[in-house]
């Protein structure tokens, strides 16, 4: 037992041929099998660990050199923690990661095939990860068009299982380095809390020093941008569990990619988990080194809000250059330093939304795409090709967005649209 973990049962059979050697296991055995083996050893042994908690070297003293290099630095996030594989591979940790990956997909296929046989497929799961056989399948990868053309590689979906439970394990760890003020994919942020920060801003600026101005940027290209081996270094500072870091660096090697070693795939949950650590370097640097106060971050969108349009000037390039130096990253074109005003100036675009002092409103993309999609429902409605209630659906998650800005007008004008059938 770790943790509170519950382990199937795996035979290492005593009575094989002399040949059969320590890794003779039956590897998918499942917890209700029985045998009239003569004797079993415990499929956690380690021979190179005395701690039989553990099934990797975290426990492990390190020597002299190994520990003077650490002092150097940062304090690992499972200092205080043990084995952090052991928490990934249990039993009740894959469990919860099945179900959290089935949300919302328990019609598809590939759902229905691992939850056929569940167990079974945990366990196989748990005992490929313990011994160091886990191999990923291969990506499928298709595009999405909304709001722009993407590639998105999509794991298998016992990969995304893998993928979940380390995410489970991990992400609550890094969560607690991060700044208030980093709002992507993150429990209790988002983009509505995004743009009402970024709001509150401009309105503190605009009360203490009446002109505000805005440095807006986000990355080129960010997730095929981001270096493997930058990436392995954070990762490496700030994990010490050695077991944990393989899986993470093969995940990273066999993710697709647009060139060697370099780019992390859309589709991939670990992918948002190493985006985020990757620019949390960037938001230390922002903070600490610049001192900028007013800094807002949602994944490669990031914005700096101050009453000075110079020292915003100076911060761009010093952000610049931090970015191509350290982390070998880029700003797009659109990067630039503007005022924040409805009558010298102009809203911030970000979030979704264009955002002054005292109101939000919606992007113009974004309404635009609203009324194409209505139109394109009315005629599939006509033709008895799609149901009221798959038009009722979009229209309520669009005035989920909407109910943020100033849409009052636009909305009831957008509602008193009728659907007739021919």
């Amino acid at each position: 037992m770790i943790n509170g973990s519950r382990f199937p049962i795996r035979s290492g059979n005593w009575n094989n041929g002399s040949t059969a050697g320590l890794g003779a296991l039956n590897l998918n055995n499942v917890r209700s099998n029985s045998n009239s083996n003569i004797g079993s050893r415990s499929a956690l042994e380690n021979t190179r660990n005395n701690n039989s908690k553990e099934c990797c070297q975290c426990a492990i003293e390190k020597d002299a050199t190994t520990l003077a290099i650490a002092k150097t630095r940062i304090k690992p996030l499972d200092a205080s923690r043990g084995c952090l594989f052991a928490e990934i591979y249990s039993f009740d940790n894959l469990i919860k990661a099945a179900y959290l990956c089935r949300k919302n997909k328990t019609t598809k296929t590939p759902t229905l095939i691992f939850f056929n046989h569940l167990e079974e497929n945990i366990i196989q799961l748990q005992n490929e990860l313990m011994w160091g056989m886990y191999e990923m399948s291969p990506y499928h990868h298709f595009y999405v068009f909304e709001p722009k053309r993407r590639l998105i590689s999509a794991p298998n979906f016992r990969d995304r299982v893998v993928h979940r439970a380390m995410y489970n394990v991990l992400e609550p760890l890094f969560d607690k380095r991060y700044i208030y003020d980093s709002y992507a994919c993150r429990t209790g942020k988002g983009t509505h809390k995004g743009a009402d920060r970024a709001q509150r801003f401009i309105r503190d600026v605009e009360v203490g020093y009446k002109n505000a101005f805005a440095f807006k940027a986000d990355i080129s290209r960010y997730f095929s941008s981001i270096d493997h081996a930058i990436l392995k270094e954070l990762l490496s500072d700030k994990v010490k569990c050695q077991r944990t870091l393989t899986l993470l660096f093969y995940i990273i090697d066999n993710s697709p990619c647009e060139a060697r070693g370099v780019g992390i795939p859309l589709g991939n949950l670990t992918s948002q988990l190493f985006a985020n650590i990757y620019l949390h370097e960037l938001d230390v640097f922002v903070k600490h080194e610049l001192k900028a106060k007013r800094y807002i971050r949602y994944m490669d969108d990031f914005v700096i809000i101050h009453h000075d349009k110079q020292q915003l000037q100076k911060w761009r390039v010093a952000i610049e250059h931090f970015l191509y130096k350290d982390l070998k990253l880029k700003t797009n074109s659109k990067t630039q330093v503007f005022p924040i005003s409805k009558n010298h100036g102009r809203a911030l675009d970000f979030l979704g939304y264009r955002i002054y002092s005292t109101h939000k409103l919606l992007r113009k993309c974004s309404v635009n795409r609203i009324k194409t999609k209505l139109k394109i429902f009315s005629e599939r409605y006509a033709k008895h090709q799609m149901s009221l209630r798959e038009i009722k659906q979009v229209i309520t998650s669009w005035l989920g967005h909407a109910k943020h800005a100033s849409t009052t007008n636009l909305t009831k004008k957008l509602l008193s649209q009728t659907f007739k059938r021919d």
